[in-house]
This record gives C-alpha cells, structure tokens and sequence, in this order.
C-alpha cells in the first residue's frame, strides 16, 4: 500500500532516517558495536571497554589488546562520537571526590605524628594520596601510549578536545591533565634537534609546507630555496616515536647584516651568500605541526638550541636575529581610535592625529597602492615606528606585553633590537600590522638573564634604537 503523498518527500527522509537508527540500535544492542556517533544508548558499551582496560587484569599482552581494540572504536567514530567519547572521559572518569576525601583525611590523620617512627606510614598514606590524584582517564590514556603510533593519537585526541573544551570547567579540567600528561613525555630533554634538507622524504616536505604559519610556501622552488640553498638553514624538533612528523621547525637565513625587509629573505632569485661570510643568522619563521601540543611548550627550547648549533657550525656569526611580524597591532590601534580622547597616552594620540593629517590612517591597513607609495610611506615611518615601539614597550596584560610574538621571544631572553618598516608588503604583512616587523635579538650571553626579568618584573630588554622612539616627540 502506498504511502499517503500528503506525506511528502521530506517527511518520507525523516520517516527513513528514524527506521534506520532502530535498526542500528537494535544491531547495536544485538553485536555490541558501538554506533559511529556514540549516542547515550551506546554509552554503557563505551564504558564497559574503559572499565576493562582501566581493570589491567592478565598480562602486558591482553593490556595492549583491549587498549588497542578501544583506540580503534575511538578512530571508528564519527566526529560527534569523538566529542561524546571525550565528554564521557571528563564527565565520568576524573578523580572521585569521596574518594580524594578519604585519603586526604588518611594522609592528614597519619601526618599529625612527625616522629621518626611514624615515617613509613606517612610515606604510605602519601603514596596513596598520589595514586587518588591520578585520575582514571589519566590511566587510560597512559596505556595507549605503548600502542604503535599511540603518542600520535593521543596528540590527535587532545587536538580534539581543545575544540570542544570552550569554557565548560570538566572538559577544562580533563583537558590540564591531558596537557601535563603529554608535557612529561615531550620533555625537551627527550627530544632531538635535527637540520632539514632538501633530500628529506617527500611527505616531511609536505608537512613543511602544510603547517607553515608565517610565510606560506609558493611553489616547490620556494621550499626548494628554503631547503637547498646554501645560506638557508631549517631545524626542527623530532620526538623518537614521531620520527617523521616534525613537532616544532624553524626557518633561518645567513646573511651580511640584519635583515630588514622580509621579501629580502623569501626571494628565490637573490644572490645566494658563502655561509662562511655571513655574520647574522636571521629566524624568519617558526611553526608547530601538532596542535595537541598546544601549551607544551618547546618553541623556545628550539631557537636556543639552533642558536648553539650555529655558533658552533658557524664560529664568524656575531648575531641572532629575528624578522617577526606584530600580529596585534591592528587590533591594538583600532581600539585607541575608538577610545576617548581623554582615555590615550598623549604619545598615542598625537601619533593618531599625525597619522590622520598625513592620509595614512584610513588608508595603511587596507589600500594596497599606499605600500608603493614613497612619499606617503616617507611621511608615515616615524609615526609608525614610534606607535609601534609604544605598543612593544607599554602595552601590557599584567606583567607580559600583550603582542603574542613579542612575549614569546621576550620570554625566551631576546631583546628588542629594531623596528622596520616597511619591512613585509604583502597583503598579510599589510593586515596585521601596516607593513612593519620587528627585529627581536638573542644574544647568548644575555638569554637568561633577559629571560628572569622578563618573568619576574615583567622588564623588557630592548636597544637604545628603541628608547630613542619613546624619546621621539610626534608634534611641537
């Protein structure tokens, strides 16, 4: 008998698509396969495989089994699964609060007699107390990580999660675990630094180019520079289980003098420099492959390490630069613009006003052909660099400044050392920031204790260049 066609097309989809999620609860029930999008009908199957991988019972072998089988219903599902399986973990699988309470108060109890005697069981009860604090999906974790690959997908899982964490406190507090979990086994002393060249495996170059974050990669040439050209240089951190996935890279170029324009360096056509007479190693650009790794911090292990290896390689080399962009400063300036008059530094708001008079302000961020404009360029320069040396220098959350690349090679013990502009022209370069970039300075003799006091009292170390700028006055 037919359907009524009153019923419509619509409603015959909707009428299927329910059949179809009987039928697949019902094999699911059935078989005691876990449905892709893991609804809450499926749940008790999810947590009968965690309860028995979390019970540990048998040999290394069956551990590594029943680890491995639940991986693979993790990579089965769907991404609403994903999202299900990890809200689970976090929902259900934290440290028990009845259970924290206990030993606390075993810990305390014990604790109240500090007598020699006592010692052994003020050790036990402590060794409790720090068995109760590893959550179970802690533990869980842990044991995928004996799995082939297993420190991949648990970098892949975190990189998940991060996405649905937003501000929901259980994800956020599952999502800190994780974060410490992965910290430990990525510790810097764990990982190896190793130069990238041109006769790499091509799925490495790939990865290169995928996840560079600062200076897209144009063309197989473009890599080809970057790779094989005699005064270029990358490194990057591998761990040993991710032998061919790069965690962290860093692009370098040899140069006579610091470099001021970014297109100097990125050109393929330049006249390419005995590295033998270069003077300054110049770090253009510096990206992370894996973001579940995000807050696992490495980056500046990694230019410190590079630093090392080329003052070895390279005895001649009496600099170490960067040529960074300010990726905040548009956001920045558009809000001084939008605030009360009364509300600026006086430096700030005579530098908007000049910036007005002059044409530039409506015009820096947006309109191409004012890059190549001379003139308007030549009236703009002291404006700029002197709102952006505020920026750098004055612009703070807390005791950090608030450019995002600036506090990380503050914090890493670079120095301030020059503004240039215009230095990247591209459209990018022209988003963010007018144009301008920074040259940040890493000298070795300086690195920690710029990095302590940058940390401590929040001082930001910087060249006599850049106190020249505050110096400047914008109008008489």
């Amino acid at each position: 008998m037919d359907l009524p066609t009153s019923f419509g097309l619509k409603g015959l989809k909707q009428l299927r698509r329910a059949w179809v999620e009987v039928e697949q609860g019902a094999l699911s029930r059935i078989t005691g396969k876990v449905r892709p999008g893991l609804p809450p009908d499926d749940f008790h199957l999810i947590r009968r495989q965690i309860d028995e991988c979390l019970l540990e019972t048998g040999g290394a072998a069956s551990a590594r089994a029943r680890a491995a089988f639940l991986g693979g219903v993790y990579l089965d599902l769907d991404t609403g699964g994903r999202d299900n399986f990890l809200k689970l973990l976090a929902f259900e699988y934290g440290v028990k609060d009845e259970t924290l309470r206990e030993s606390a108060r075993e810990w305390l109890a014990v604790d109240a007699d500090r007598s020699p005697e006592n010692l052994p069981a003020r050790l036990d009860a402590e060794a409790k107390l720090r068995r109760t604090l590893k959550s179970p999906r802690i533990r869980l974790l842990t044991q995928f990580n004996d799995l082939p690959d297993g420190i991949k997908f648990l970098t892949d899982m975190r990189a998940h999660l991060l996405k649905i964490r937003k501000d929901d406190r259980r994800l956020g507090s599952f999502d800190r675990e994780f974060k410490d979990l992965l910290a430990s086994w990525f510790d810097v002393g764990f990982l190896k630094l190793r130069r990238i060249a041109w006769d790499a495996p091509a799925a490495l170059l790939e990865t290169l180019s995928e996840h560079e974050a600062v200076h897209a990669i144009r063309s197989w040439q473009d890599i080809k520079h970057r790779l094989a050209a005699p005064d270029r240089r990358c490194f990057a951190f591998i761990h040993p289980q991710m032998p061919n996935d790069p965690l962290i890279f860093v692009w370098v170029a040899l140069t006579d003098g610091i470099s001021e324009r970014i297109n100097d360096v990125l050109r393929i056509d330049h006249g390419e420099l005995n590295p033998d007479k270069a003077d300054t190693a110049v770090f253009y650009s510096i990206s992370a492959t894996q973001p579940g790794l995000d807050g696992v911090g490495f980056g500046s292990f990694l230019i410190k390490r590079v630093v090392d290896r080329l003052s070895r390689d390279h005895k001649q080399l009496k600099h170490f630069v960067t040529l960074s962009p300010l990726p905040g400063f548009r956001r920045w300036l558009n809000e001084q613009r939008e605030s009360f008059d009364s509300e600026l530094h006086p430096r700030v708001q005579n530098g908007l006003e000049a910036l007005a008079d002059v044409g530039a302000l409506d015009r820096m961020f947006v309109d191409r052909s004012w890059l190549r404009d001379e003139g308007a360029l030549a009236k703009a320069r002291p404006l700029l660099t002197v709102l952006a040396a505020h920026y750098l220098m004055r612009e703070k959350r807390g005791v950090n400044v608030r450019d995002r690349v600036a506090n990380f090679h503050l914090s890493n013990g670079a120095s301030i050392e020059r503004i240039n502009f215009p230095a990247d022209v591209s459209r990018r370069g022209q988003d963010y920031s007018a144009g301008l970039m920074v040259n940040y300075r890493y000298r070795l003799k300086d690195i920690e204790t710029n990095h302590e006091s940058y940390h401590d009292q929040g001082n930001i170390a910087h060249s006599r260049a850049i106190a020249s700028l505050l110096r400047t006055r914008l109008v008489d």
